[in-house]
């Protein structure tokens, strides 16, 4: 059994859930985002596509309804003794075996939290649920209690993000080794996921973002591979991961020569993320780290290029993105506490000028402040 965590740490998890459940009146949580099941029980799948839940009853008793291909990857990996298996077949309806598991549960007519933000959950699976539950249950969209707890790391936890930061590190080491003039884009992201998985890591939970000439103001992946010019800019956003946890870096880097409005954006992205940093301190709350960024670009003229939201949290997800929750943006109460970990990115994306800054690093949130997990220079390299 491939557990990553202690009993103990699965045993603490488990007793804070519960503890969450009954602050909430809930009697059972329907767990349907992966990123739950992995923390609770060490469950590692992508088997979450197809309709599947993990059940949690406020007697501590535990249930997976899954497909037959997620039985022994249920065995392999997680703590669950109760695996339960819906049938492939025309017109199935996994919610039916599902009121099986809850009469078994004595679930009627009780209080039921269901995760319904969750990329398994559907449109489709979702109203097949609802319509199953109509009148058998009162539910409640539950989709952040075990979401809060995540939020804030375990030394256990720690462990593992400080070594997806080595990762990072090593990928980048490996992006300023083969961007050049003449180099290929896809050269460079196989470099560097080369080093992650040879590290003993693993695939992102999205894919690395590269992209060079006017596809360096994109901040998303695209298909597009381009051979860097001798005159060139190349962004790319990508993530150690190791055991699922991220731990994510951002650059923009000149290739030939840096335009001097790459360097005035880049004097930009290290003052604002040099505040960020400094606001990311417990007692804070994410719309004031938001709020700092945005004041420093808006007051150094780059309202237009900036973006509405400069980071979130990171930790162990899965496909499609490793965005977690919850995000930095203004307005945001959530406040910054010991143990969040924080991918801050300072993006600057000029179109006017078809020019590109990019500057972004993780943070531990300390008893003190935060430690920046990245050990790379924040110098602007020219390539």
């Amino acid at each position: 059994m491939a557990l990553h965590f202690s009993k103990q740490e699965f045993e603490s998890r488990k007793l804070a859930t519960l503890k969450s459940m009954k602050e909430q009146n809930l009697d059972a949580l329907l767990m349907f985002r992966q990123e739950s099941m992995f923390w609770l029980t060490g469950y590692d799948t992508f088997g979450y596509v197809f309709f599947q839940t993990l059940i949690l009853d406020n007697k501590g008793n535990i249930i997976l309804l899954t497909r037959a291909p997620d039985l022994r990857q249920a065995k392999n990996t997680s703590n669950i003794e109760d695996i339960r298996i819906w049938v492939d077949k025309d017109q199935s309806n996994p919610t039916d075996d599902l009121k099986i598991i809850l009469n078994e549960l004595n679930l009627k007519n009780k209080k039921i939290g269901i995760e319904y933000e969750a990329y398994g959950m559907t449109g489709r699976n979702a109203l097949r649920l609802n319509k199953s539950l109509e009148g058998y249950c009162e539910v409640e969209d539950q989709s952040e209690l075990i979401t809060k707890h995540r939020v804030v790391k375990s030394q256990e936890e720690v462990v593992y993000v400080k070594k997806a930061a080595e990762l990072a590190d090593q990928a980048l080491d490996e992006a300023w080794k083969y961007a050049k003039a003449g180099a290929s884009e896809a050269k460079i992201l196989a470099e560097m996921q080369r080093v992650v998985l040879e590290g003993g890591g693993d695939y992102p939970a999205n894919e690395f973002i590269i992209g060079s000439g006017h596809n360096a103001l994109l901040c998303r992946y695209q298909s597009e591979k381009r051979i860097l010019s001798d005159t060139d800019q190349l962004t790319i956003e990508w993530a150690g991961t190791y055991k699922h946890y991220h731990s994510a870096m951002f650059r923009t880097v000149p290739i030939g020569k840096a335009d001097p409005k790459h360097i005035k954006m880049h004097e930009a992205c290290v003052e604002a993320l040099s505040n960020c940093a400094k606001t990311l301190i417990p007692g804070k709350t994410a719309g004031n780290v938001f709020d700092i960024h945005a004041k420093t670009f808006d007051d150094l003229g780059y309202n237009k290029s900036r973006m509405n939201a400069c980071g979130y949290s990171l930790g162990a997800t899965f496909s499609p993105n490793w965005m977690d929750w919850p995000m930095l943006y203004t307005g945001n109460p959530y406040v910054i506490t010991p143990g969040n970990v924080f991918f801050m990115h300072m993006i600057l994306m000029d179109s006017d000028n078809n020019l590109a800054m990019n500057l972004g690093e993780t943070y531990l949130v300390t008893e003190n402040g935060n430690e920046r997990l990245g050990k790379q220079k924040l110098d602007l390299v020219v390539l």
